[in-house]
This record gives structure tokens, sequence and C-alpha cells, in this order.
């Protein structure tokens, strides 16, 4: 099992063909050590981004290499720019009604050129078959550009991979907390906390509740997990 991160510059992404792009974090990295189907989405993202101050350390750990942390943040400032410049469509999918109104309202000031879509399917782990068929019904009927996913990891990817053929639209982009990020429903730390590589930190005491065993549960396993690839010999963990 090996990750291909993605190291190039998001002006560099495909432009031509589908892709579905995840981000890999510490806390994604051990879920999908116990969760096959999330790997496997992980595994054949066409982009996949080392989004976490953790998955830029393990690779130089591992192996030497330094390569820069690309947040879910950056890919959807870039595309909204993007979209903005060229007059795209853009669909958000996941989320609240509240939220997703919210964003409209952000971009229609930010980005005016830009058409947006969206669609709040239920909260629930699981989508039953009639549920998933209209959300992909939902977004085909918009015919976007771009496809925003916010339904949190690991059902986020594993809903994007299974359903990635039936979907028209050309970057497919789990994206997560992002919504929130955007929707200001959740502050992101600040830019020098994140410089710091502290962004972790600046989440877990904004939201200690929800986020505390991502980061103190799964941050020691992580480390476990990095040190039984350190010294199990020739490294396979990551490419880039």
């Amino acid at each position: 099992m090996k990750y291909s991160l993605y190291t190039g510059k998001l002006d560099e992404l495909p432009t031509s063909q589908k892709y579905l792009v995840s981000c890999l974090n510490q806390y994604s990295y051990c879920v999908a050590e116990e969760d096959a189907q999330f790997q496997e989405a992980l595994l054949h993202s066409e982009v996949l981004l080392p989004d976490g101050i953790g998955i830029v350390a393990a690779v130089r750990f591992l192996d030497g290499k330094s390569i820069k942390k690309l947040a879910g943040t950056d890919l959807h400032l870039h595309l909204l720019r993007k979209l903005n410049e060229a007059g795209g469509r853009c669909f958000y999918l996941g989320s609240s009604d509240a939220t997703l109104q919210t964003i409209k309202e952000r971009i229609a000031i930010e980005y005016p050129a830009v058409q947006v879509g969206a669609y709040a399917p239920r909260y629930a782990a699981h989508f039953s078959e009639a549920e998933s068929a209209e959300m992909v019904a939902a977004v085909n009927a918009f015919n976007p550009d771009v496809l925003f996913i916010g339904m949190t990891a690991p059902k986020q990817e594993k809903w994007a991979y299974a359903h990635k053929e039936r979907l028209n639209a050309g970057a497919i982009c789990c994206i997560g907390a992002v919504f929130d990020f955007y929707a200001g429903n959740v502050k992101r730390p600040s830019p020098f906390m994140i410089s710091l590589g502290l962004e972790w930190l600046g989440r877990l005491l904004g939201e200690p509740k929800r986020l505390w065993r991502r980061y103190l549960y799964y941050g020691p396993v992580f480390l476990w997990l990095l040190f039984k690839e350190k010294v199990s010999g020739p490294r396979k963990a990551f490419e880039n």
C-alpha cells in the first residue's frame, strides 16, 4: 500500500478529465488502516492532497523529503478563483440548508461570476440507494464544473469514489470541514498558527468535544504506525 501524494501546484491540476480529489491527514491515515473501503477510495483518488502537518512531517521522517502542505481550504479558494475567471459552475453537496445558503450568499459577493448549486442530504452514517440516486440526480441536473462534497471523512470519500462514474462533474472534491470554515460556522485558526504547523492545536482548542479523539487518540496511533513503517524496511507508505 502506497499513497501517491499530490505535490505539484494547484494550477497544474487536470483540466481535461474527470478527477477525484481527497485529503490525507493523520486522522484519515489511521482510519484507513482499519477501513478497507476508505483506504481504497484514498488510493484511487487522482489527486491526494497532503492536508496536514502530520503528513508533511511523516514524509520527511520516512524518506527525508520536504513537501508542502496543501489543505482543502487552499483547493477550494483556488478553484473558486478559476471558476470566477471562466464564469464556471460549482455544486456543494453536504452540510445543512442553512450552511449552504450562507455559502451561496458569500460566493455571490466574492465570486459573482460563479453559478452555484447545492443539495443537503439528511445527516446519516449511510445513505440508501434511493438517497444516493437522488443526490447524483441533483448534481447532474446542475452539471457543475466542480463538485464540492462536505459530509465528513470517511463517508464523503467512500461515497464519492463509489459514485464517481455516475457524477457529471469535472473535479469531485472531498473537502469536509471547508464548508463550515467558508460559511463561518467554525473559525479556522489564524494564519500565524497555521504557519507554525499548529492548525491542529487551534482546531482542538476551538472544538475540544468533537475533535479530542482525532488529535489526542489518533495522534499517538499515527506516530506508532510511522515508527512501525520506519523500522520495517524500505518505505512504502508514500510516494510523491
